[in-house]
């Protein structure tokens, strides 16, 4: 590789470093370090230890080093909605997570007297989740927070990483656009949004996009790992708006499923899209590469067929073995709707599944494997029911739906895809957000020209799995079943 650039991977649950190139017109990646992201509890508060990060992402520095690494540029994509707090001395906060209970509340409270949901979702086409940042800023100042009223400057979790590396502050694009305090139209926070909760402008940093230079290494960096003035450049600071970069799309004509914990099912616009009925059905839009805007909606994922394995006690513990055994099972024994607030966070995910069977008046399952295929079933229905909205929504004919994330390993679940939602599936890649992140400094550096060639080099740097749809009649009529069942 010519040029190598280094990329930070922050999940919620874990972090990475990678460096990656392009070489002979194929992406490489390879991973320098894996740690975990840990929730630190205090007086009944949840934090990030946004210092234990800074720790990691200067330990892959090391590492880069001691392997001779000649590094052109750092990127990082995180998380979207939380945030640090600056104080005027510079010292900086440990983070609020999106997880804690503060904000169980305080959205009906926003919601209720400050703002009415019309006029927030008018001016931003997000969709409403109580852990939003404005529904977080709205939770501290309401409490009194001390570090949001001594706050200098508000830094989103990639910016306030890039401001330690650097000293320079800045509010990347897509990264705000998920705080629900952003106009896609003029792509600036809006004023009266930021004055609702008792901020201003100047509380952030200047808006910078994918592919912006942020500032070189600090000189203490530089000398702590033995490296020179790199630049930090500034990519799709959320790993969604990252991985959806990724997409090994052949031109517009296409259906992303970023599918992990959550699915995100969406497609990209030149154009947000703001109206009754997309507010209704409660869809988002987010920041995008090169102006473009993610329209989505979060759907519940793999989250309730982890919990399953957790709980699970005579299940194979290998994914192969466990989802071989559900596809014995007879088909569409009950169905359930993923996004039922019953499998938010039940003390026990299959005494819930088998709870909504009941009260829905379908087969209660007993057996590991029934209830994995049940959920399987489950997901690519609802999965069906957002792709006709986004059908209805999109202003262009959707030929393809490409599976990105670790969920595009599951085979058995993408076929299920395929034949729910009628449409042509291709799976991958896998490491959709590294890519993404990557290939935006790529650009930067001038070895990709503009988003579409990016594509074009992820697409020939991998092999993608095809699903086409089968059985269609018999989906249809699990489809309707599954409708009467939401419905009632």
């Amino acid at each position: 590789m010519d040029k190598c650039f280094f990329a930070v991977d922050l999940g919620a649950t874990s972090g990475r470093t990678i460096i990656g190139g392009i070489n002979n017109g194929k992406i490489e990646l390879k991973e320098l370090t894996r740690f975990p992201n840990n929730l630190i509890e205090i007086n009944g508060h949840y934090y990030w230890d946004i210092y234990a990060l800074y720790f990691e992402i200067i330990k892959g520095l090391k590492e880069a080093k001691n392997n001779n690494i000649t590094i052109t540029s750092i990127g990082i994509d995180t998380w979207g909605v939380d945030f640090v707090c600056v104080a005027d001395d510079n010292s900086i906060s440990q983070p609020i997570a999106y997880r804690d209970p503060h904000t169980f509340e305080a959205m009906e409270d926003y919601l209720a007297n400050v703002k009415t949901r019309d006029q927030v979702y008018n001016i931003t086409g997000i969709q409403f989740l109580n852990f939003n940042s404005i529904f977080q800023l709205h939770a501290m100042k309401k409490a009194g927070n001390v570090a949001l009223k001594n706050a200098k400057k508000i830094l989103f979790i990639p910016d306030a990483l890039s401001y330690m590396l650097t000293g320079e502050m800045v509010c990347e694009y897509t990264i705000a656009s998920t705080a629900q305090l952003l106009d896609p139209r003029t792509k600036q926070l809006d004023p009266s949004l930021l004055e609702s909760v008792g901020l201003s402008q100047d509380k952030f940093g200047r808006m910078v996009n994918p592919g912006d230079f942020i500032g070189n290494l600090r000189p203490e960096v530089q000398k702590e790992t033995g490296l020179g003035a790199i630049p930090v450049v500034a990519v799709a600071g959320h790993d969604t708006g990252s991985a959806v970069a990724a997409v090994p799309a052949a031109n517009e004509n296409f259906a992303y499923l970023s599918s992990g914990t959550w699915s995100l099912m969406g497609i990209e616009t030149k154009n947000a899209i703001i109206n009754e009925v997309s507010y209704d059905r409660n869809f988002t839009n987010e920041g995008g590469i090169e102006g473009t805007t993610r329209f989505l909606k979060n759907i519940c994922g793999m989250w309730i067929y982890e919990r399953c394995r957790k709980e699970w006690t005579n299940a194979p513990k290998s994914h192969t073995e466990l989802q071989a055994e559900a596809m014995k099972q007879p088909a569409f024994q009950s169905i359930i709707n993923p996004d039922d607030p019953m499998f938010a966070n039940p003390v026990n995910m299959v005494d819930a599944i088998q709870e909504y069977c009941k009260k829905t008046g379908q087969y209660v399952p007993k057996s590991y494997a029934e209830i994995c295929r049940i959920i399987f079933e489950s997901l690519a229905l609802r999965y069906r029911q957002v792709y006709e909205y986004l059908e209805e929504m999109a202003e262009f004919p959707i030929a393809v739906l490409h599976i990105i994330g670790g969920g595009s390993l599951n085979a058995y679940l993408n076929q299920f895809t395929a034949n729910s939602c009628g449409v042509k599936v291709l799976a991958g890649p896998q490491e959709g957000t590294a890519l993404g992140n990557i290939m935006v400094q790529a650009k930067a550096a001038g070895e990709v020209k503009d988003l579409w060639e990016m594509r074009r080099v992820i697409a020939n740097s991998l092999e993608l799995k095809e699903f086409t749809p089968t059985d269609r009649e018999e989906w249809d009529k699990a489809y309707e079943r599954y409708l009467k069942i939401i419905e009632n």
